[in-house]
């Protein structure tokens, strides 16, 4: 093997384990944004069922508007 595909191979390497590392911080980095928004879908499903069960009427004649 010459001495100029040596350092091209060795070149391509370094491009390639640069690349990859990039690739490895996006991954990490929208995992923490996917845990973040599952989070805050969680927090928002228990505000909802929270609000639903307080509102809940106690009798069909509570259901019934006021101008009836």
């Amino acid at each position: 093997m010459n001495e100029s595909r040596l350092t091209e191979l060795e070149t391509k390497l370094a491009f390639a384990e640069d690349l990859l590392e990039t690739l490895n911080q996006t991954v990490i980095r929208q995992q923490r944004q996917i845990d973040s928004l599952q989070e805050q879908l969680r927090l928002l499903h228990r505000q909802i069922q929270d609000s639903q069960a307080d509102t809940e009427p106690g009798t069909p004649r509570e259901e019934i508007p006021p101008h009836y």
